[in-house]
């Protein structure tokens, strides 16, 4: 079937929603490769697709076959090497339940995670002036289960009295994470996987490439107060922001929490007079 054939009556709707479809698709991959490291491996990707092209134009058939090999050795090693990334991909698919897909945005969700947010940013606050350290992780739609099977099991509600009381030196959880799953303290101690990244500052210590490493293999949010500098860092998608403010803080995670799901909410079925009042 041609493409361009228009000779039939549906033939236009048929062009423009094939369009509208694989653009969709390239749009959603680009969004999804660009905040990861394949972003440089795809970029060499293509270009010795270009180099391939060129070559079965202009008839260098022996380095155009050879290209062609290098691509399909290219496609399997971006599987092996960017493993974490594909399953990060695929969890994050899987996980958009029915609920998502009305977009629908409970209020009072919504006023829970905003409490859970200033409790974490005053825990973090209370850490960082009196230099205790302390790593925090706030799963989002990829599940890290095995992550919370690593430490102890709490399924506490989330307070700062026991946060900072968790990551107090000395007592027996303060070593390791504290997961935050649906404003709730998962577990405490727990181990998270170090970063691969080779090219970090030696200045970062062991709870910042933790947060790196579990943000590079998840969606979650990682905080960090470092017990030497008493300055708090944030890692999300494998990138780290430090030396903030509290307030900084808070206008990250309501960002990360809030500011996209609030997007969602025009879409929904809620009546208006619901809308406003979650506004106010």
């Amino acid at each position: 079937m041609n493409f361009l054939d228009l000779s039939g009556p549906f033939d236009l709707i048929r062009m423009l929603v094939e369009l509208s479809l694989v653009s969709y698709i390239v749009y959603k991959v680009i969004q999804l490769v660009r905040e990861t490291r394949a972003m440089q491996l795809v970029k060499g990707l293509l270009f010795i697709l270009i180099l391939s092209k060129l070559s079965e134009i202009i008839g260098l058939k022996t380095v155009a076959f050879l290209l062609q090999g290098t691509i399909q050795l290219f496609g399997f090693g971006m599987i092996v090497l960017f493993q974490p990334e594909l399953r990060r991909a695929l969890e994050k698919l899987g996980s958009s339940g029915f609920q998502d897909i009305l977009l629908i945005k409970d209020d009072e969700e919504r006023l829970k995670t905003i409490a859970s947010i200033e409790t974490i940013v005053n825990s973090c606050a209370r850490c960082a002036e009196d230099y205790i350290g302390a790593l925090i992780v706030i799963e989002r739609d990829t599940k890290i289960g095995d992550i919370v099977n690593t430490g102890t099991r709490m399924d506490a509600a989330l307070s700062e009295e026991l946060l900072v009381n968790i990551f107090t030196p000395k007592t027996p959880l303060h070593d390791g994470a504290v997961i935050i799953r649906n404003s709730i303290i998962t577990a405490a101690a727990c181990y998270l996987p170090l970063t691969q990244n080779a090219g970090l500052s030696r200045d970062l210590g062991t709870r910042h490439r933790a947060a790196l490493g579990i943000t590079e293999v998840s969606d979650a949010i990682a905080i960090v107060v470092s017990e030497e500098s008493g300055k708090i860092s944030y890692a999300h998608n494998g990138g780290l922001t430090r030396n903030l403010t509290p307030d900084m803080l808070r206008k990250a995670l309501s960002r990360f929490l809030l500011e996209n799901k609030n997007d969602k909410r025009r879409f929904t079925f809620r009546k208006v007079k619901n809308s406003e009042q979650a506004d106010r």
